[in-house]
């Protein structure tokens, strides 16, 4: 007997979350990842700040499991009939995508769009080594160059839903330089003004 693939419901909004009786959720969205809208960089560093609470909570705690949220898989059905499945079974991932349902939450295009933008940007920061330049770490946590943020709330995602690096990186060297990346004007004969972050 063969099990039908799950459909979008024509009469349902662009997104729509059904839970399976183990828990995973399983969500039917009505657009490709790259059509997501874009969001405010306001309410992706507030989703930032909201995982990085909840993944704190864990580590204090000694339990490694705390707040990682249901298994969650994304499939995108595409105007030719295609589709795109995103499997989050990492932890990890698993517990940034439950601190954004927590908030925004992910019954719409645009929380969905903020989750996957969220996991991107630390996909990001972990893989390409120029994003190193643009993290502070202060006494109150991570603080993120708002001219990143802009640019990860604004670019479109990829087919897989991450960000092309070359293409967000491109924007980010038109964009005006926010003040923590402005070169000091101060400077002595033994000093030479701070330079961008080595490729």
């Amino acid at each position: 007997m063969t099990t039908a693939e799950p459909q979008p419901n024509p009469t349902h909004p662009e997104v729509e979350m059904r839970a399976s009786p183990d828990g995973v959720l399983t969500y039917l969205v009505r657009r490709a990842p790259e059509a997501l809208p874009p969001v405010t960089s306001r309410d992706l560093m507030a989703a930032w700040d909201a995982a990085r609470t909840a993944a704190a909570k864990g580590t204090r705690s000694g339990d490694l499991d705390h707040g990682r949220g249901a298994a969650r898989l994304f499939r995108f059905h595409r105007g030719d009939g295609s589709v795109t499945d995103l499997a989050l079974a990492d932890r990890d991932a698993r517990c940034w995508a439950g601190a954004v349902d927590g908030t925004t939450g992910m019954h719409t295009a645009y929380g969905l769009s903020l989750c996957l933008r969220l996991l991107a940007l630390v996909d990001l920061l972990a893989h390409a080594a120029w994003t190193h330049g643009m993290i502070s770490l202060t006494s109150g946590g991570t603080v993120l160059d708002p001219a990143l943020l802009r640019a990860a709330a604004y670019a479109p995602l990829t087919a897989e839903a991450r960000f092309d690096e070359h293409s967000l990186r491109g924007d980010l060297a038109t964009a005006p330089l926010s003040p923590s990346r402005k070169p000091s004007s101060r400077t002595t004969p033994a000093q030479t003004p701070p330079t961008e972050s080595p490729v």
